[in-house]
């Protein structure tokens, strides 16, 4: 009887083995097999290129007006008036671009003496803004301060919309062919090859501009006996940058 039941319990044994056996065979082959290997990462380069277009400086944008002091402020009040009134019927006669008026003021002016604050009268100014062609810029710059112009805050030069357009296009041709040029000596020095460009990119564009500012009484007592004032608006820059990614 004892010996029946040992090899029923034998049986049982050998039973769960086989069974057991039948689940891990599938996980170890699972677990043998190889792990798929990594993709690789495309290698890319990236550059940057510039580019830079010069063209002429054809406008004049002028800022100028006219100030005026006096005893009370009506008076002050006239005298700006007179003089802006006489100054924008010339402008308009030029046949200037853009004009407008851009700052209107009156102001109480004051002394200071024993520690006493006495009101000696008020100033006045009426200032406007223009764009001309830069050639005609200086003769009208003398007849501006004859009609009542007392300053002349700033001058800047730029290029016509249609030359800066014009000069933004080539300076990104040139920012595109600067940073192809800066790849290829790159990849041909390590011996790699230039497969394809994956992605570009344009910067900006940016004209800039020359400045260049004075005052109008200075300029009207050192021009006295020549024709004009002499205005040269020189040259105008057009930058670009463009990046490029390239897969090698």
């Amino acid at each position: 009887m004892t010996q029946s039941l040992s090899i029923g319990c034998m049986s049982q044994t050998w039973n769960r083995w086989k069974i057991l056996s039948l689940v891990l065979i599938p996980l170890s082959l699972t677990a043998c097999q190889s792990l798929p290997a990594p993709e690789k990462l495309p290698r890319t380069l990236t550059v940057t290129g510039r580019g830079v277009e010069t063209i002429p400086a054809t406008k004049a944008r002028v800022s100028l007006g006219v100030e005026v002091g006096g005893k009370t402020a009506a008076q002050v009040q006239q005298e700006v008036a007179k003089r802006s009134d006489a100054l924008v019927k010339l402008l308009k006669s030029r046949n200037v671009e853009k004009l407008q008026t851009t700052g209107i003021s009156l102001n109480p002016t004051y002394s200071y003496q024993n520690s006493e604050q006495r009101l000696t009268g008020y100033t006045g100014t009426n200032t406007v803004s223009f764009q001309i062609a830069t050639d005609k810029s200086g003769t009208l710059l003398d007849d501006a301060i004859k009609a009542g112009a007392t300053r002349i805050d700033s001058i800047s030069f730029v290029a016509s919309e249609s030359a800066i357009s014009t000069a933004r296009e080539q300076a990104i041709r040139k920012a595109a062919d600067d940073a192809k040029k800066q790849a290829s000596a790159l990849l041909n020095s390590l011996n790699l090859t230039e497969r394809e460009i994956v992605s570009l990119q344009i910067n900006g564009t940016s004209p800039l501009e020359p400045v260049f500012t004075t005052r109008a009484e200075n300029i009207y007592q050192s021009n006295r006996n020549v024709a004009n004032t002499p205005v040269v608006g020189g040259e105008q820059p057009v930058e670009a940058s463009v990046t490029l990614q390239i897969r090698y």
